[in-house]
């Protein structure tokens, strides 16, 4: 069976899927260019930086302050290079910013369960390793399987739209080019039968609308930053910092900057995806979420504590318990991110709340939850829109390869999806199950549940066609995993 002329269309009249774009250069792009090549397809890899591995990638420079507070999907001004007076660096940020990765970053789930099944990692690879050694790795694949020369380098992806009536996805990008100091911009428009979203998630900082938040980042702008911005911990040694949000960036900057004699508060909310209370230095505070932040009777028309001399930020926080925390020196928002595809357009509605989501939208206001996917995958409405990287809490590299190879194998018409309604019922029927609190796309420790699941109806349509059955994680990854959910604390209740 070829993969030019089977798919089984989501339309009438769609053609055969010949030519797939694919939007990132990180693991969950990589991965799916090198499954998509590996079915013979024709390859289009759209990055916006200048290099491969996406949010593993440490880059010096740090990415504009978010507006504070940032807590819907941001409008895109797709016009910001056409300021007068840009400069070279300003205009790189701009079209390709810096990612969050700190100089000390190592992966927080074993090697042993983070790897592609298109690459072995080299024998005696530690389980947790650097930044560096991650990024390597997505390279090494990227060569392995003929991705590198298919990407398309500092080329900012800024609109994916299907015509009324046509077959094709319009894809319209913009590529940056510099020589000496001085650039320019190149705007194409193409055709494509697909489009793999490889994005990530981690572009846009969600900052929080705390009360006295946004006064305190006027009023002392060097010294309340969002962990994004965070590179290494030098600034804070021996500072007082408070850390706000209890993620794993959070984990690693408390561990930084108390290796280096600060002292560390970290203000969260009781929650089960709270998971690294057990992993903190014993020294580290663990306190309420910050009710507000008061600052003192100064004269608020002027930055003040903009370097690391000036002493404690002038002012109070006060906690959701009534606690008051005094003689601060930084604050950093370690609370996540805000997913967004702006160049999906009417897909994305940031003025929709999540309950009014119809069957169409993909992001609404609460900049979490990628709607109407099959399987975190597959947009029901059309199928070859497709995204890779949604699933959240998992073994990331490993889940993004297998979800990856599915993809190919249904855009190569080798599995058939289920009929579009009964994909809208399952969505549903999600939907109905969600729980305040809950993360849409987190499976916890239910990953193999949900490979099991995907597996059984992949498998039902390669056997009836007499295809070999796609194998699902390998007896090592299966060993590791269950070793890692041992270990992991309990997740029955909040702690």
């Amino acid at each position: 069976m070829s993969p030019l002329d089977s798919f089984p269309s989501p339309e009438a009249g769609q053609t055969a899927i010949r030519n797939v774009a694919v939007i990132g250069a990180g693991i969950s792009g990589v991965v799916s260019a090198a499954h998509l090549i590996k079915e013979g397809f024709g390859v289009t890899v759209f990055e916006r930086t200048n290099t491969i591995g996406g949010v593993w990638c440490y880059d010096q420079r740090v990415d504009i302050d978010p507006p504070f507070p940032n807590t819907i999907p941001p409008a895109q001004d797709w016009t910001d290079l056409e300021t007068e007076g840009l400069r070279v660096e300003e205009a790189l940020i701009l079209h390709g910013p810096p990612g969050p990765c700190y100089a000390g970053l190592k992966n927080n789930v074993p090697t042993s369960l983070m790897k592609s099944s298109l690459l072995a990692w080299p024998e005696g690879t530690e389980e947790f390793v650097d930044q560096g050694r991650l990024v390597q790795y997505v390279h090494d694949i990227a060569k392995l399987h003929h991705v590198t020369e298919n990407i398309q380098f500092h080329t900012r992806v800024e609109s994916v739209t299907k015509p009324e009536g046509k077959a094709q996805w319009c894809v319209k990008t913009s590529t940056l080019r510099v020589e000496a100091d001085r650039f320019s911009v190149l705007r194409k428009s193409e055709s494509f039968d697909a489009v793999v979203v490889a994005s990530g998630h981690y572009h846009i900082p969600f900052v929080p609308d705390v009360p006295g938040l946004s006064e305190w980042k006027g009023r002392f702008p060097g010294r309340v930053i969002h962990s994004k911005s965070y590179r290494t911990p030098e600034p804070f040694r021996g500072k007082t910092v408070l850390l706000v949000g209890a993620g794993a960036s959070s984990l690693d900057i408390a561990r930084e900057v108390d290796a280096l004699g600060g002292k560390v508060y970290q203000s969260r909310r009781e929650s089960k995806y709270d998971l690294t209370a057990s992993r903190l230095p014993q020294a580290v505070n663990r306190v309420a979420m910050v009710a507000e932040f008061i600052a003192d009777d100064v004269d608020a028309s002027k930055p003040v504590c903009k370097g690391e001399k000036e002493g404690a930020i002038p002012g109070k926080i006060l906690l959701e318990d009534e606690t008051i925390l005094e003689n601060i020196d930084y604050v950093v928002i370690a609370t996540g991110y805000i997913t967004s595809y702006p160049f999906l357009e009417d897909l994305e509605q940031p003025s929709v709340s999540w309950e009014d989501a119809d069957e169409k939208i993909v992001i609404t206001a609460d900049g979490y939850t990628t709607h109407n996917l099959h399987k975190d995958i597959f947009y029901i409405p059309d199928p070859t829109l497709v995204f890779i990287g949604v699933s959240q809490l998992v073994s990331t590299f490993s889940l993004f390869d297998f979800q990856a190879k599915v993809m190919a194998k249904v855009l190569a018409g080798r599995v058939r999806l289920p009929a579009e309604s009964v994909m809208k019922a399952e969505q549903r029927d999600r939907k109905a199950r969600f729980q305040p609190g809950d993360r849409f796309h987190a499976l916890l420790l239910g990953e193999q549940a949900y490979i099991a699941e995907v597996l059984a109806w992949v498998n039902a349509n390669l056997t009836k066609v007499g295809l070999a059955p796609m194998k699902g994680m390998d007896a090592e990854w299966l060993r590791a995993y269950d070793i890692f959910k041992a270990n992991r604390p309990s997740l029955t209740k909040p702690h």
